[in-house]
């Protein structure tokens, strides 16, 4: 990783067409690359993350793989803008991707469907996502890594769908600094609760 590369995250990217957010009761987006429903008929949570590198996108896997590991019964998808060698090398310093299914989507077209497009400078460099990213350091041992690829302007989003492909939970992030509640994400699958778009 150069410097070269860690401003290059800061540049904003060109703009990507964007579907609309899917809305919670409504059939999720569906492509080759990231199937809904799920080809064995079990619901899945999918989480859209920030660039590798992110301590945010770091503390939003790892919540995404503890949940995965103690629910076989749902499928979890984590999907990356970042390279496939930067997927990579993240997901190895982070003790590997197992049981989640990992997407790399360096284009971003799966985001754009998803309609997660662009964010403003504040949705990441806001004085309250600065500081959020430093309780994280202090509480999680979770600090910025190296940024090799991908960009800081990416909307991160994550979404329950059930069995049928339908959406049952979730929606964009609002800020960088959120991370999603997998276990609530869960629960709404295994109980059949009435949809709700809080995370």
């Amino acid at each position: 990783m150069t410097f070269k590369q860690e401003l290059s995250s800061f540049r904003v990217p060109k703009a990507k067409a964007t579907q609309p957010v899917p809305e919670i009761g409504s059939k999720a987006p569906s492509s080759p690359h990231l199937p809904m429903p799920s080809a064995d008929g079990r619901p899945t949570v999918v989480t859209f993350l920030r660039h590798c590198g992110c301590p945010f996108a770091e503390r939003t896997f790892r919540a995404l793989r503890a949940t995965a590991a103690h629910t076989p019964a749902v499928r979890f998808v984590a999907v990356s803008h970042s390279d496939r060698g930067a997927t990579d090398r993240w997901l190895a310093a982070l003790g590997g991707a197992s049981p989640v299914e990992i997407v790399v989507d360096a284009a971003r077209d799966e985001f754009a469907r998803w309609g997660l497009g662009l964010s403003s400078l504040g949705h990441f460099l806001s004085p309250a996502g600065l500081w959020a990213a430093y309780r994280l350091g202090k509480t999680d041992g979770i600090w910025n890594r190296p940024t090799e690829s991908g960009n800081r302007w990416q909307v991160s989003g994550s979404f329950a769908v059930d069995g049928g492909g339908t959406v049952r939970w979730g929606g964009a992030m609002r800020r960088a600094d959120e991370v999603p509640d997998f276990e609530e994400a869960v629960g709404v699958l295994k109980a059949g609760a009435k949809p709700t778009a809080k995370l």
